[in-house]
């Protein structure tokens, strides 16, 4: 069975620096918003609606940045195949609530503690997208 979602990565410039959402997930990992699309969405809808139901941020698409596949298993389903595309998406609000069923806790970050918290304890599938984010964006990859 195959799964489509879409998701992003976050960000907003306030007074020339930017800042990211970083977002740890319900299994304590670092994570980017997404989830699954809904009959009738585009990609970049369903992207920007989940953003919003993980975060409460309203955001606007800015561009693609790729996607992601992998699969896992469905305890009702079986293995499922995963297929996530993502957005760079610019924040069109600032405040943050973590939606509690999913998301242990967002809070805007610095763009060099989003990398470390990555790095540490972040999914290695995500790091590719995340590299051309910090293209799009201008950003040191250090």
């Amino acid at each position: 069975m195959k799964e489509i979602s879409a998701g992003g990565v976050v960000y907003r410039k306030d007074n020339g620096s930017i800042s990211l959402l970083a977002l740890t997930d319900r299994f304590g990992r670092y994570s980017l918003p997404k989830g699954k699309q809904e009959a009738g969405e585009t990609l970049k809808e369903t992207a920007l609606r989940e953003i919003w139901e993980e975060t409460a941020i309203k955001g606007t698409v800015e561009q693609p940045l790729g996607v992601v596949t992998y699969t896992y298993y469905h305890p009702e389903y079986g293995q499922m195949d995963k297929e996530v595309h993502y957005f760079l998406v610019r924040a069109l609000t600032d405040e943050l609530s973590p939606q509690k069923e999913e998301i242990n806790g967002v809070a805007w970050v610095d763009p060099a503690s989003f990398l470390k918290y990555h790095r540490e304890n972040g999914y290695e599938n995500n790091t590719e997208i995340i590299k051309k984010a910090w293209e799009a964006l201008g950003l040191q990859n250090s």
